[in-house]
C-alpha cells in the first residue's frame, strides 16, 4: 500500500499538514530583508545560499492579522521543480502518513470558522478529520509556486541583481533616494528586542554561506525531540519515522523500560522508555502518545518521546560541547555532547549506547 507523508507544524493555533514531497528543508526563522513592491502576504525575502527566495506569510495570506514573530517560529521551504518558496510556521512537529480516504476535500468546518475563510484560504486547504484533531492539509502547492514565481519574479530578480554584493544591513544597499526613504520604512519584526534582532541577524548571516563555504557534509543530522522538557538530538541515520502509540499490549514479565507492542502496518513494534537511564522521571504512555521508530543493527523498536521538535536539523560539530558538564538533571553517561538550540541547550543522545550499555535489550530481543 502507498503510503502519504505529511510534515505537520501549528500556525496561529491551528494545525497543518503538507505533502513531505514538496518540503526541501526547514530552519528557525531568520531576519528577512522586506520587500515594497511585492504581494502583501509577501513579507520579505532571505538569502539562501545566494539564492534570493520569497517568504509568505500564510497568516495573511488566509485574511489573518499577522503575528508577532519569535525566535521559536521556523521557515518550511517548499520546491516545486526549480520553484521555491518559504512559509513561516509557528512550531513544525512530526511527519505522519495519512491514507488519501481520510481526507475530506469539503472542509468541515464550524460555521464560525467558515465565517472567516477567504478564496485563497478554501483553494489551498483540505481538511482531515482525527479522533484526537483537526489538521489542514494544504493543497495545490504547485499552483501556489507558480502564482507567487509570477508575482514576485521581477522584484526578486531586480532586488538580487542590486543587492547579492555581501550586504549585511539595509543601510548597504544600493538604492536610490526614493528606494531609500520607503525601505526605511520597512522593518523586519520591529517588536524584536535587540538581542532577538541580533539572533534574527545571525541566522540570516549563516544561511547566505554557499554549500562550499558550510562544508554540510561535516555537519550532523538529527531529529530533535523532547524528555520531560529536555531537549535531545539522535542522528537521524537510524531514525525511521515518527508515528502516535496505539493499543499497546503489555508484554508479561517484562521489566518497566519495556511499554509493550503495537501493531504498526501489520508489523509488531516493541516500545520502550528510556527515560530512567536519563535520570529523568517515567511518565504513563497512553493512546496518542509519540514513538519514535528507530534502527539500530538490524533491532527495530519504538522510543517513546514527549514531543517531535526538528525532523532534521543540520549541526555544526564546532557547536558541540564534549564537556563533563551536561544538563541537570540528565545522564552524562549517555550524552555526546551539549549544544545549543534555538535558546536551549540540546543533549546529544548515544542512543546505540543506551540500547547495547544500559540494559534495554531483554535476551537479545527488544
Amino acid at each position: 500500500m502507498k503510503e502519504y507523508y505529511y510534515l505537520t507544524f501549528s500556525l496561529n493555533k491551528c494545525l497543518y499538514g503538507i505533502s513531505t514531497a514538496y518540503v526541501d528543508e526547514i530552519f528557525y526563522l531568520p531576519e528577512l530583508i522586506p520587500l515594497s513592491e511585492t504581494a502583501n502576504d509577501i513579507v520579505g525575502t532571505l538569502n539562501l545560499r545566494d539564492d534570493i527566495l520569497p517568504v509568505m506569510d500564510l497568516n495573511l495570506r488566509f485574511g489573518y492579522q499577522s503575528l508577532d514573530y519569535c525566535l521559536t517560529d521556523s521557515v518550511v521551504i517548499l520546491r516545486w521543480k526549480d520553484l521555491r518558496l518559504g512559509i513561516i510556521v509557528n512550531q513544525v512537529y512530526e511527519v505522519i502518513n495519512i491514507p488519501p480516504d481520510e481526507i475530506n476535500a469539503e472542509l468541515s468546518l464550524d460555521p464560525l470558522e467558515r465565517e472567516f475563510l477567504i478564496i485563497e484560504q478554501k483553494n489551498l486547504i483540505e481538511n482531515i478529520d482525527s479522533s484526537t484533531e483537526k489538521i489542514l492539509i494544504l493543497s495545490k502547492i504547485e499552483s501556489l509556486l507558480l502564482q507567487i514565481h509570477q508575482q514576485t519574479r521581477f522584484t526578486v530578480d531586480n532586488f538580487a541583481e542590486k543587492n547579492t554584493q555581501n550586504f549585511d544591513d539595509l543601510e548597504d544597499f544600493q538604492l536610490n533616494e526614493s528606494e531609500l526613504l520607503e525601505t526605511q520604512q520597512l522593518v523586519f519584526c520591529p517588536s524584536a528586542t535587540p538581542q532577538e534582532r541580533e539572533i534574527f541577524r545571525k541566522r540570516a548571516d549563516e544561511l547566505k554561506l554557499s554549500l562550499e563555504s558550510q562544508d554540510l557534509s561535516s555537519f550532523r543530522t538529527l531529529a530533535v525531540i523532547s524528555l520531560n522538557g529536555n531537549f535531545l538530538g539522535i542522528d537521524l541515520k537510524i531514525v525511521k519515522e515518527f508515528t502516535n502509540i496505539n493499543r499497546v499490549t503489555p508484554i508479561p514479565c517484562c521489566p518497566p523500560h519495556v511499554v509493550g507492542n503495537m501493531n504498526l502496518r501489520g508489523e509488531i513494534l516493541t516500545l520502550v522508555e528510556i527515560s530512567e537511564l536519563l535520570n529523568l522521571p517515567l511518565k504513563s504512555v497512553t493512546d496518542g502518545s509519540k514513538v519514535m521508530v528507530v534502527e539500530i543493527e538490524d533491532i527495530v523498536t519504538g522510543v517513546v518521546v514527549e514531543e517531535v521538535h526538528d525532523v532534521m536539523f543540520f549541526l555544526n560539530p564546532l557547536e558541540i560541547t564534549t564537556t563533563s558538564t551536561t544538563i541537570e538533571p540528565l545522564n552524562g553517561e549517555y550524552l555526546q555532547g551539549v549544544a545549543p538550540y534555538g535558546e536551549k541547550i540540546m543533549g546529544i543522545l548515544d542512543l546505540p549506547k543506551i540500547f547495547f550499555k544500559g540494559g534495554l535489550i531483554v535476551d537479545e530481543v527488544i
